[in-house]
């Protein structure tokens, strides 16, 4: 079959399809101006938005809807910021509210220097938001057996991070996260620790599904090119997947034949 011929690429979370595999976050930039215009150079389709650093509301103040149009991308609400499972179940609760949001991003984060997940908290939150009617796309550890539980408890996406938040380390645990990838049922985006192109592409190439980022972006010396070339970075990176990779070998394996050589 010609590979130039292929039905459209698309993935699904909660019965919700896109094309664009690329998340970005609405957050860190200059202005929601700028924002906008990184979400539209990278061609997302869902943006995050935290619910605890941007405007909805206030009118007086610049608001993050004139810029970043709910009718052109996905809002996916988080709770960055949140510590305890009650916190981050409360905060969802008054989105849902105010917005109308049913799917969601949890995050419960450990209150230390490295900001990883407390996965305790987080599954005992993402069980309380289940049984309340949310869809829950879950921000994680790279742990193999909390991801399975966490997809056992109903999550929509599994979502573990890369490196720590906005350290932009890039995948610091490629076997955990083939094992993850390749585990699930559901979803698996990698969120967190992405910091320039190539590490967008290794997320791709290993399978995921999408890749989330925001600091990536938005703390580059050119956001609006950085955000482009995270764009075909995603995409080489899936096209790699799909395509397969040749074999790693241990030794050479020539090019051209080495019989009949004049």
């Amino acid at each position: 079959m010609d590979g130039s011929v292929h039905t459209e690429d698309t993935w699904t979370v909660a019965g919700r399809t896109f094309r664009s595999r690329l998340i970005v976050g609405t957050g860190k930039y200059k202005d929601y101006a700028e924002n906008a215009a990184a979400a539209e150079a990278a061609g997302a389709e869902i943006v995050t938005v935290a619910l605890r650093r941007v405007n909805l509301s206030d009118p007086n103040q610049p608001m993050l809807v004139d810029y970043v149009k709910p009718d052109r991308f996905t809002f996916l609400p988080n709770t960055a910021g949140c510590y305890t499972g009650e916190d981050a179940v409360r905060l969802l609760r008054l989105a849902r509210e105010a917005g109308g949001w049913d799917l969601v991003k949890l995050e419960v984060l450990s209150n230390t220097k490295h900001l990883l997940p407390d996965m305790e908290e987080t599954l005992r939150a993402l069980k309380l938001l289940v049984a309340d009617g949310f869809q829950v796309m879950v921000y994680c550890s790279d742990d193999p057996v909390y991801a399975k539980k966490l997809e056992d408890a109903g999550a929509v996406a599994i979502m573990p991070l890369g490196a720590p938040i906005g350290s932009g380390r890039g995948i610091q645990n490629l076997l955990n996260l083939g094992l993850i990838v390749e585990q699930s049922t559901v979803p698996v985006l990698v969120d967190a620790g992405v910091g320039t192109a190539s590490d967008a592409a290794v997320a791709m190439e290993i399978g995921c599904d999408a890749v989330l980022m925001n600091t990536a972006i938005a703390e580059a010396r050119d956001p609006i090119r950085m955000a482009r070339a995270m764009k075909h970075a995603v995409i080489a990176g899936r096209e790699a997947f799909l395509a397969g990779r040749m074999p790693k070998r241990m030794y050479a394996d020539p090019s051209s034949p080495l019989t009949g050589l004049i």
